[in-house]
């Protein structure tokens, strides 16, 4: 089971009739950090400081274990607006996707931050597209 699947799968369980939403869940966040609008993911990581989570986001980057966030956590660092567009791409309430969210963006975070720094923007690039090929190919 490839990473995007485990991640899926924690929220939404392994049935087949999840595969879809899974991809879009996932591809949402992936196209999230990669955005112009968050300034990739040290933008992202600058927002979270920014809107007072810093501690919250410094654990995901870390390398130990991630602390969790919730869905109004998420509509207070993303913005309302943000979270509706994913909500509207997603086909869910933006209850739902704020909840899709806190749950796959912490460990996608870690993912993308194995050695517990942010790397590069061109390798975060990198990263996100080699997740997306795992998750689509």
């Amino acid at each position: 089971m490839g990473l995007f699947e485990q991640l899926a799968g924690g929220l939404l369980g392994n049935t087949a009739s999840n595969q879809d939403m899974q991809t879009n869940i996932v591809g949402s966040i992936t196209n999230l950090i990669a955005g112009a609008e968050a300034g990739g993911l040290t933008g992202l990581v600058q927002t979270f400081k920014e809107k007072g989570l810093g501690d919250v986001v410094s654990s995901w980057v870390g390398t130990g274990e991630n602390l969790p966030i919730n869905a109004d956590q998420v509509r207070q660092v993303l913005g309302s607006p943000q979270v509706q567009q994913i909500a509207q791409k997603l086909g869910v309430s933006t209850g739902d996707a704020s909840q899709a969210i806190a749950q796959y963006l912490p460990r996608i975070v870690d993912k993308l931050t194995p050695n517990g720094l942010v790397p590069a923007d061109d390798l975060v690039a990198q990263g996100l597209t080699m997740l997306k090929g795992e998750l689509l190919g």
